[in-house]
Formats: C-alpha cells, structure tokens, sequence
C-alpha cells in the first residue's frame, strides 16, 4: 500500500501564490507517475497537472497552464504543485495520485492511489 499525504493549502487571496506538496511513503515502486487533480463542491474531479516518472514529461490542464509548474523529487518521493495568480475558481480540494508506470494520464481512473486532499480557497 502507498500512503500520499499531502500539504500546503489554505486560504489566499486571488492573485496569490501557494505551494502545494505531496509526500509519499509505504510501497515502492520501479517507476511511477505523479498527478494532482481537484474536485469543487458540485463539480467532477479534473486533471491539474501531471509530470512523468523521469520528470521530463509534464502536463497542464488549459485552466492552470502559465500559473502552475508541478516537478517532483525522487529522492523525497515527493511531488510540488507551485501554483501562482491564483483564481477565485481556483477553490477546490487538490489531490495527488501516483499511477504505476512511467507516464501520465489525464484520467483519474488511471492513478492507483490517492491523498486525502487539501484545500485551497482563493478570495475574490
């Protein structure tokens, strides 16, 4: 089993900068990729960003694409989602996910663990 806790969200006003940071720890794998997703009361949860086991290959949701850089370090297990300009439809539960493997999906359905979550709300 793999344990995601993650880290870094509160509440910002828009045009503010968070940090977001997901550990993991429990079973390993060879190889496995990192995403962060976020779910709105009412709403599916969607695809934020994802990055690639080796790091190289990341990718952006259009709705964050220009203010959100994920990267992650291996040596950590660890995953950062650096979000800047933050928007008031920004506000949603963030969770990270590892899938087993080397790329990313843009689907939930196809990452294997999950975090509880963290917050972030963004005042208008």
């Amino acid at each position: 089993q793999v344990q995601l806790v993650e880290s870094g969200g509160g509440l910002v006003q828009a045009g503010g900068s968070l940090r977001l940071s997901c550990a993991a720890s429990g079973r390993t794998f060879s190889s496995y990729a990192l995403g962060w997703f976020r779910q709105a009361p009412g709403k599916e949860r969607e695809f934020v960003a994802a990055v690639s086991w080796s790091g190289i290959s990341k990718g952006y949701a259009d709705s964050v694409k220009g203010r959100v850089t994920i990267s992650r370090d291996n040596a950590k297990n660890t995953v950062y989602l650096q979000m800047n300009s933050l928007k008031p439809e920004d506000t949603a539960i963030y969770y990270c996910a590892v899938r087993r493997g080397t790329n990313w999906y843009l689907s939930p359905s196809q990452y294997d663990y999950w975090g509880q979550g963290t917050q972030v709300t963004v005042s208008s």
